[in-house]
């Protein structure tokens, strides 16, 4: 915008607000890298709390506690990239901050302003517990007191976060990376655990990715703890750093599908579709604990790159510490057989299959089969061929994009196959989906228990004609 300022001979001020966590990835450097050379007229807020969801980590964290603390060093990285450099003040003092700013307005170029505050600041229970209260959901607001969801089922994440310290404590080679969210992914317990095998590397996904296949090329067996639509920034170093080359690295995807509460730029709705088209890459999402569980064993052990991606927020069984075991890669299960249709899920949503399946009338029940795929990519040939054979109707549900995602890839091996079965696919159409609950964007999407219910009632309506 600065850039388009000048070319068009605006006299304008630009100004971007980054905190002192972001400030430390690849895309920002990118951007101080190019403004030091311009003549564009910008100014850089740096908001530095020494926060991200948990504490900063890193080299430059260390930079700017020496600025922020008027400790002598030998230079300052920001005028070292030609930007003015201005503070540290007080970004809770309303008057120094317009003092500060109407000062900078003197100033063309490229300009920062480093700004000091504390995360929760106003409210003494957040300013003592800023891990908790950088995304508190439902509390007290007289004691700070979180509201317990009704739910007591374990969530995914801390499934994940028990599992890799379980499975750590008998394998000296597994190591835990995770991009600035050791809380938010669960890798804290194994960081407190075996602090010299578990890293947080901060908001730098490519270096995660690329770190992990470093440490895959020598022999160690790294898992990658990271979030769906984080992932993504790290396309490239998926395909180029891991695939390409074959390495053994473990990728737990948090917040695959719909995500509710953490906002609609974090959806997770895109991942099956790119990873399954990565040459090495084994793609698979369990359905419940057990097949998490399962599946961590197994991709750890597999000698090959493996995606394993899973929902936010609960899941299904009371007794989920189930006794690890390796499962057959590409290989799923049949939770019940039919008659006429047969409903093929992948992840999660198989749940909301089978509750609504269990929701029908006896009789309409047995008329419809219930396969949980387990794995995308490689799929089961077997299954998939037994399947095709006895049902002439085949729905797939997937919490993700319909859009070369799990159901283009039953449609593929359908062509291959020479199968002219009718395929139905629920999951995500071809547009974003907003903030909101889950059960509501789950009714939105089609593949909520009450919308497969519908459906598959439709279908055998149509049947029956």
């Amino acid at each position: 915008m600065a850039i388009a300022s000048q070319i068009k001979k605006e006299n304008r001020n630009h100004i971007a607000v980054i905190g002192d966590a972001s400030i430390a990835s690849g895309m920002a450097f990118e951007g101080i890298n190019h403004a030091g050379v311009s003549k564009a007229n910008t100014l850089v807020i740096l908001n530095d709390n020494a926060m991200a969801i948990d504490p900063n980590v890193g080299a430059l964290k260390d930079h700017l506690s020496s600025l922020k603390n008027g400790e002598y060093i030998s230079t300052n990285l920001f005028e070292d990239f030609n930007f003015k450099y201005f503070g540290p003040i007080d970004g809770h003092n309303i008057k120094e901050l317009l003092s500060a700013l109407e000062e900078i307005t003197k100033y063309d170029g490229p300009k920062l302003l480093h700004v000091i505050t504390k995360k929760g600041k106003g409210y003494k229970v957040a300013e003592e517990d800023q891990v908790r209260f950088h995304a508190p959901g439902k509390f007290d607001i007289e004691t700070g007191d979180s509201i317990k969801n009704e739910n007591s089922l374990i969530k995914y994440q801390d499934v994940f976060g028990e599992t890799i310290v379980e499975l750590a404590d008998n394998d000296e080679k597994i190591v835990g990376i995770t991009p600035a969210m050791p809380t938010g992914s669960s890798l804290k317990p194994m960081m407190d655990k075996y602090p010299e095998r578990a890293f947080d590397v901060g908001i730098a996904e490519q270096h995660a990715v690329t770190l992990a296949a470093g440490l895959a090329s020598q022999g160690m067996k790294p898992v990658v703890a990271i979030y769906s639509t984080f992932l993504q920034r790290a396309y490239d170093q998926v395909v180029h750093d891991v695939a390409t080359q074959n390495l053994p690295v473990t990728f737990c995807i948090d917040r695959g599908g719909i995500v509710g509460e953490d906002g609609a730029t974090h959806h997770g709705v895109m991942d099956i579709a790119w990873l399954r088209t990565i040459p090495n890459m084994i793609v698979s999402a369990p359905m419940n604990e057990h097949n998490l569980r399962n599946l961590m064993f197994t991709a750890i052990n597999s000698n090959k790159p493996f995606t394993i991606r899973y929902p936010r927020g609960n899941g299904v069984l009371e007794n989920w510490k189930n006794d690890i075991s390796k499962i057959e890669i590409g290989k799923g299960e049949v939770i019940k057989e039919g008659s006429d249709i047969a409903v093929l899920s992948i992840g999660h949503p198989g749940n909301f299959v089978s509750e609504a399946i269990n929701d029908l009338e006896k009789e309409l029940q047995e008329k419809i089969g219930h396969f949980n795929m387990i794995f995308i990519k490689p799929l089961d040939n077997d299954l998939l061929t037994k399947v095709f054979d006895n049902y002439n109707t085949i729905i797939t549900v997937e919490d993700g994009v319909k859009k070369g995602g799990f159901g283009s890839s039953i449609l593929e091996w359908a062509n291959d196959n020479s199968k002219n079965n009718k395929i139905t696919i629920l999951g995500m159409n071809d547009y974003f989906l907003d903030h909101g609950k889950p059960m509501e964007l789950q009714e939105e999407m089609g593949i909520s228990s009450n919308k497969i219910k519908e459906i598959l009632l439709e279908i055998l309506s149509s049947l029956q004609k």
